[in-house]
């Protein structure tokens, strides 16, 4: 199969990477021409333009956008439609907001598909987890790249209609959210409590056997492995912050309750006071971990 994939940063030539290790073959576009030299190394064909891309593709175009959520998926929409037919397939990689999934596979003029996708740049070997919304005929139709961008064909499903696979990856975004906030409450208690405790050690334990046991549990057992039990100069300040809102608000909506996931929002949002908080300090690590999102440091 042919794809052309336009936003070659982390993500996207990761999925680039992946695409051509599995044998298919790639036009690679971003709007940094380091960016695109990079894809051509790898052995995508490098295109100079979103036009020039979609020139490239011929007929039944398959197009994967791995750029950022918001303005900048509409303005490569915007610069790709007039190339399209309802014969191609879009599919959005990135965390866009659900009810744009919605309203630009109602505008676009080939068959859209948002996909949530999880896993991040440190996943990058094992390949990723895709939640994917739109046509299943689409769907159906890209299955080969889904199997090369995923960990396999059980690493990516259909979730339903347009909107729902980044529906699934915000309130998968909320759970992570509660997930980190659990762990680092957990950890704080060790590091103030009764015990001079090695947190690496009874993070590896736990690892070990335990209920509790995961990959973020992994990655604090990683993070008092670099940085100490203390964290070292780890800063109490969490970034992030737009899927856990949208999961919180969703929950408004529909009268459900998100305590723990709102709970957790809040945290991240009162980390930006700086007052020193020990869990969130090993939030704002796990977020290196798992994504390698850059660690906010102490004065």
């Amino acid at each position: 199969m042919q794809l052309g994939v336009i936003g070659l940063g982390r993500m996207g030539q990761i999925v680039v990477d992946r695409v051509l290790d599995a044998g298919h073959d790639v036009v690679a576009f971003d709007l940094s021409p380091e960016a695109v030299a990079t894809a051509a190394d790898a052995g995508a064909e490098p295109a100079d333009s979103v036009a020039d891309l979609a020139d490239r593709l011929g007929n039944e175009k398959r197009i994967w956008l791995m750029v950022p959520a918001g303005e900048a998926v509409d303005a490569t929409l915007d610069d790709l439609d007039p190339h399209l037919s309802d014969d191609d397939v879009v599919v959005d990689g990135g965390n866009s907001y659900f009810e744009d999934s919605v309203r630009r596979a109602e505008a676009c003029s080939a068959a859209y598909l948002d996909c949530g996708t999880s896993g991040g740049p440190a996943g990058a070997e094992l390949g990723f987890s895709l939640m994917v919304g739109g046509p299943t005929w689409a769907y159906e139709e890209l299955t080969p790249v889904f199997d090369a961008v995923a960990t396999g064909p059980d690493g990516h499903e259909r979730m339903g209609p347009a909107g729902s696979g980044h529906y699934v990856k915000m309130i998968h975004n909320g759970v992570e959210y509660a997930l980190m906030q659990t762990y680092g409450e957990g950890f704080e208690l060790l590091h103030e409590g009764r015990y001079d405790l090695d947190l690496e050690s009874v993070a590896s334990v736990w690892n070990n056997g335990a209920v509790i046991r995961s990959w973020l549990l992994e990655l604090c057992e990683e993070a008092f492995r670099e940085e100490g039990s203390d964290l070292g100069d780890v800063a109490d300040r969490v970034e992030g912050g737009s899927t856990g809102t949208w999961t919180v608000q969703e929950a408004l909506e529909q009268e459900v309750p998100l305590p723990l996931i709102y709970t957790a929002l809040s945290e991240r949002f009162g980390s930006r006071a700086d007052d020193g908080r020990f869990s969130r300090r090993l939030a704002n690590r796990l977020r290196y971990g798992f994504g390698r999102h850059e660690v906010q440091r102490r004065d």
